[in-house]
């Protein structure tokens, strides 16, 4: 039996706690390297510590690089050094130095002069230069002051500060002290007297010198006085006053100035207005012609100011002299001089009117002159039994007094006065039935589509563009909180109403032409919206013709409504680019439409070329190669190919070479195309065609053969610089030159077919297609074995130092390499443990919030069950 372990107590075990942690955490195996800051991607020299202090330091550089780099990856912003020649790799670190350091001086000294506005000019003051001159501007010192400023001699230092044995020392130190002989050592009071006495003497030389300075001063300025004139050559005062005094001309320049003074300033203009500000005015004013539309047609009438009535007396000759006009003279300028003789505008137009008055006024007096011509002289009785009555009535207007003009004037205003309310009543019935035909100009936006069938019901196509641009002005997102949701809705019930316009019989083409700028203009303030609706619309036709091709194997062409669609997405959205979220599913249902649907009817034909005219304005400015395209027109060429047994090409789905639908655009007369005019294809007949006749039936071939072959030159121009145009054009080339015969052709299907047979024949050789190359057979295995020589069990000998240098660098080659893919592993596990703990941290507040929730929800179950019970009770 084994012997039994002793069973360990809790003080050896916190005994061998404590050593372990002492021996790990002792501070004298610790070394730690002192710096001022990090360097990131800089390697220490002496990074030296603990096994387990390069593990964690590793960690934190990991954190400090690595991690911000992975937090980091999706930010948009970027640092760019935009220091001189920093990315041109041209240029040598020396010169960019040279470069920078140039740049740096030549901007500092243009800061420096940039007030210098006399740099080479040189001022003087009567000959002499000022910066040469003496400056008087030194202050003048007090007597107390010493001339050396700051200075004191070495005596008085010595003797103040110290002490005075020093300067007893220099003076005797050349003398022995026992020499009787020689002078004795001054005394400390001594040479404290001579030190004042020499200072004062000082002193006074300075004043000395100070006065004589002075006298010198005031001797050179008079005599300064006395030779001043003569330097100046001036001339004495009464020969100036005899010469006659000239006033200096003014040059042209100075009267510009003097004129420029009197001229208007300019004014400041009117700020921008931002697009919020641009909406709230046009909303303001749609509202108030609304309000004015509703008052019309209601039959108010806004209260017009009454003009001041202006009695004139029967002595007025109505001559037009005013007494209080304006006399008052405008400043003018013109032709570099001032213009006062001008009269202002309004007396010039009011001259105008006036003579066009006249002007009138003759051409009434000659109308009069000829209407009493024609009546001749039957109303010459007339006028002298009239002229007798007037005779009568001037004398009894004499005896009553001549107040008959005024009572006439009465009846004449109370008659117009009685028209004019008729007219008026009349004008308010008229204004009031244009003003209920009249469009409103303000529209709340719908709700749904059939809101939007009956708000444009009954409307022409410019009417409804209308109110639907007054629609959107009305209710512009930046006017109110919920306007934007409510755009946005719109934007597709306007297409599920196009759809509605084309589906009716006949199509509402006009319609739509017209309401297609509106929902241009919403497409571009919510494009997201607009996307949405017409990536629905297209997936739900896509996923129709699927299931139908799973059921049956083939299906029927997009109806008309689908084409205006693929038409619209177009014209709304950018079709060059590489991938797009419309027109790129557009494109793919275009390609599987002009694949899957066979052609079985004239119907048929004019679908698929309606779909290869959108494609082609797909294609038009990205060039992209549409194989779809280029079999679906070579196929409806076959079908207008009569001889089909010696075909020198290949026909491919949804085409085929014989059969029952093979020859659809074969002309049942081969004389009809003389009386065939070229027109388009009418967009209806992918609905309904209707030909009365045989002779309309070819006419109609022909038109579709004429689209066929006018998208055939569009292509051929389009994909000319392919290089396998040759190649996919080989079948077409057959067709139009051996099949398609110029001599049974109409004029303009003959120059169609001679511009595309050009381009072919104008186009490069053919390239060769593209294939593997062709490799070598692999040897058989040989059995001969591979002798190696070995000298002295793994020593190399006869190695040059090229190969020792190579065998080295391969060498660390292999080291580093294994090194980086070490990091590599560790960065790697790092990142991945980082990911964990984060998702692993979301799913603890996710299940922390799932706890609090469920809390709630049972403190409130079992406060509705208390509740509940007390409602029992």
């Amino acid at each position: 039996m084994g012997k039994v372990p002793k069973k360990r107590s809790a003080a050896d075990k916190v005994r061998k706690v404590k050593t372990s942690s002492e021996i790990k955490n002792n501070p004298f195996e610790v070394k730690i390297n002192r710096k001022k800051f990090d360097v990131l991607g800089r390697k220490s020299k002496h990074d030296v510590g603990l096994p387990g202090v390069s593990r964690s330091k590793a960690i934190n550089k990991r954190k400090e690089t690595l991690l911000k780099e992975y937090k980091q990856k999706n930010k948009s912003n970027k640092f760019i050094d935009r220091r001189f020649g920093e990315y041109d790799t041209k240029m040598a670190p020396e010169e960019k130095i040279l470069q920078r350091f140039a740049m740096e001086r030549k901007r500092a000294h243009e800061k420096k002069d940039m007030y210098n506005l006399n740099e080479e000019e040189e001022l003087t003051h009567y000959g002499q230069s000022l910066s040469e001159m003496e400056k008087f501007t030194d202050m003048v010192n007090s007597d107390d002051e010493s001339e050396e400023k700051g200075l004191l001699s070495a005596e008085l230092t010595a003797s103040h500060f110290g002490g005075g044995g020093g300067l007893l020392r220099k003076k005797t130190a050349g003398e022995h002290p026992d020499d009787e002989e020689g002078p004795k050592a001054k005394s400390r009071q001594e040479l404290i007297e001579e030190l004042i006495h020499k200072s004062k003497q000082q002193k006074r030389e300075r004043q000395v010198q100070k006065e004589e300075a002075q006298e010198l001063t005031e001797k050179l300025d008079q005599e300064w006085k006395s030779i001043q004139m003569l330097m100046v050559h001036k001339k004495p005062k009464v020969q100036r006053e005899d010469m006659p005094v000239e006033k200096p001309k003014l040059e042209e320049y100075d009267k510009m100035v003097k004129e420029l003074g009197f001229e208007m300033k300019a004014q400041p203009s009117e700020k921008m207005k931002s697009p919020e500000e641009l909406a709230r005015e046009e909303r303001e004013k749609l509202q108030k012609l609304e309000a004015d539309r509703l008052r019309r047609m209601m039959g108010d009438e806004e209260a017009e100011v009454a003009p001041n009535r202006t009695y004139m007396s029967a002595d007025d000759l109505q001559d037009g002299f005013i007494l209080d006009k304006d006399d008052k003279k405008t400043l003018a300028y013109k032709d570099g001089k001032w213009n006062l003789d001008e009269e202002p505008e309004e007396d010039g137009e009011k001259g105008e009117e006036e003579s066009e008055e006249e002007e009138e006024g003759d051409g009434g007096s000659n109308e009069e002159e000829e209407e009493e011509e024609a009546d001749g002289g039957s109303n010459e009785e007339e006028e002298e039994e009239n002229g007798e009555e007037e005779e009568e009535e001037e004398e009894g207007e004499k005896e009553d007094g001549g107040h008959s003009d005024l009572e006439s004037e009465q009846e004449s205003e109370e008659e117009e006065v009685e028209i004019n309310q008729k007219k008026s009543e009349e004008e308010k019935k008229a204004q009031q039935e244009a003003a209920k035909a009249e469009l409103p100009y303000t529209f709340t936006v719908p709700e749904s589509s059939k809101d939007l069938e009956k708000l444009l019901r009954g409307h022409t196509p410019d009417n409804q563009r209308l109110i639907i641009a007054r629609t959107q002005k009305c209710n512009h997102p930046s006017l109110a909180v919920g306007n934007k949701l409510k755009l946005q809705n719109l934007v597709g019930f306007l297409l599920e109403y196009l759809g509605e316009l084309v589906c009716r019989r006949p199509p509402e083409l006009p319609t739509v032409d017209k309401l297609i700028p509106e929902v241009y203009s919403l497409c571009q303030m919510f494009p997201e919206a607009a996307c949405k609706s017409m990536q629905t619309i297209i997936g739900d036709a896509a996923h129709s013709m699927e299931e139908v091709l799973e059921v049956k194997g083939n299906a029927a062409f997009p109806t008309l409504d689908m084409l205006i669609y693929l038409k619209v997405a177009a014209l709304l959205f950018p079709t060059s680019d590489f991938r797009h979220p419309v027109t790129t599913p557009a494109l793919l249902y275009i390609g599987q439409a002009l694949t899957k649907c066979p052609v079985r009817s004239l119907q048929d034909v004019t679908s698929g070329l309606v779909l290869c005219c959108v494609a082609a304005e797909y294609v038009s400015f990205s060039k992209r190669f549409l194989p779809e395209l280029i079999n679906f027109l070579s196929g409806t060429l076959h079908l207008g190919v009569q001889d089909k047994t010696s075909a020198g090409y290949r026909v491919v789905p949804p085409f085929r070479s014989t059969g029952k639908y093979s020859n659809l655009l074969v002309l049942s007369d081969p004389e009809s195309w003389k009386s065939w005019s070229r027109k388009s294809l009418p967009l209806s007949a992918t609905q309904r065609l209707t030909l009365k006749n045989d002779v309309d039936a070819d006419h109609y071939r022909l038109t579709c053969l004429s689209t066929c072959m006018a998208l055939l030159n569009k292509c051929c121009v389009l994909y000319k610089d392919l290089d396998c145009f040759t190649h996919v054009f080989q079948p077409i080339t057959a067709l139009l030159s051996q099949h398609l015969s110029s001599n049974s052709l109409p004029e303009p299907l003959k120059e169609l077919r001679a511009a595309i047979l050009e381009v072919l024949g104008g186009a490069p050789l053919a390239h060769g297609r593209l294939v593997f190359d062709k490799k070598k057979p692999v040897p058989l295995k040989l059995f001969t074995p591979k002798i190696v020589q070995v000298l002295d069990y793994g020593k190399k000998r006869g190695v040059t130092r090229e190969q020792k240098e190579e065998h080295r660098l391969r060498h660390k080659y292999k080291k580093e390499f294994k090194g980086a893919l070490r990091e590599i592993r560790k960065d790697t596990r790092f990142l991945a443990s980082e990911k964990l703990n984060d998702v692993m941290r979301g799913d603890a507040e996710r299940k922390r919030k799932v706890k609090e929730l469920f809390g709630s929800l049972a403190t409130q179950e079992g406060e509705w069950k208390a509740l509940k019970r007390r409602k029992r009770k």
